[in-house]
């Protein structure tokens, strides 16, 4: 069985419907990177794996069972970093191992390992408001690999980078990824980053989202942007995201 199934995903808020029979599967290991025009439902799409928002029709099952962070090892990061300002880096990265009923003295260890993955050695001591965008998603996303979670869910973590900040969060990401080899699922804007990270991409339609494009990407890693390969997959994307979204 897969590791994610979602089968006629169906979500509205009130008369309004986000998403309409949203339907892909992933095995363990594999990368999603989830494309579509702004508003379409992405977010939604991920908090409802994220188990956050649990009203919905169709199916969606996580290892057989529905989403639920009590019954599922996420890892989350969503668009802003979401980390306590009170706290550390150090901290922050422990909170979730803290949480999980790990002793102190281990989540400050695992943490501080995971910062070091995340080229942060030497700011454990450091406040968010002392650190730059950059460095602040670093923190989020080791806050999210220090659970070994067994899902990685990114909901645009990258999207307030400058571009240089932002390729080298794509090669360490993409690292971390490749030696770890977690399940993941972005969503994302940019058909470059898309690209550079997934096995596969959904491309959604625009509200009610639907299917698209589930397109399975044949590249290897690490993937080179100015190829012939890189670029043929880039515009054919591109050329069904403007037939929602013409102005692209």
């Amino acid at each position: 069985m897969p590791e994610i199934i979602v089968e006629n995903l169906v979500k509205s808020f009130g008369n309004l419907k986000v998403l309409d029979g949203i339907n892909f599967a992933l095995e363990h290991g594999e990368f999603l990177c989830v494309v579509g025009p702004s508003g379409c439902g992405k977010t939604t799409l991920i908090r409802i794996l994220a188990g956050l928002e649990r009203s919905y029709e169709g199916t969606v099952l996580i290892k057989g069972k529905p989403p639920s962070p009590r019954e599922h090892n996420f890892g989350y990061v969503p668009q802003d970093d979401a980390l306590f300002p009170w706290k550390t880096v150090l901290r922050n990265v422990s909170f979730g191992l803290e949480i999980k009923g790990f002793k102190e003295s281990e989540a400050l260890a695992r943490a501080r390992q995971i910062i070091e993955l995340v080229g942060l050695k030497g700011f454990e001591n450091y406040y968010p408001h002392q650190l730059s965008g950059g460095m602040r998603k670093r923190v989020a996303l080791a806050r999210a690999f220090a659970i070994d979670p067994d899902i990685l869910l990114m909901d645009e973590p990258f999207v307030n980078l400058d571009a240089q900040t932002r390729w080298i969060m794509h090669k360490e990401l993409l690292e971390i990824w490749s030696n770890l080899r977690k399940t993941a699922i972005l969503v994302t804007h940019n058909v470059e980053e898309a690209l550079f990270f997934a096995n596969k991409i959904l491309m959604l339609t625009k509200r009610p989202a639907k299917n698209k494009l589930l397109l399975n990407v044949d590249l290897p890693y690490p993937r080179n942007k100015l190829s012939s390969e890189f670029i043929s997959y880039r515009e054919k994307i591109i050329r069904y995201l403007r037939e929602e979204v013409p102005e692209i």
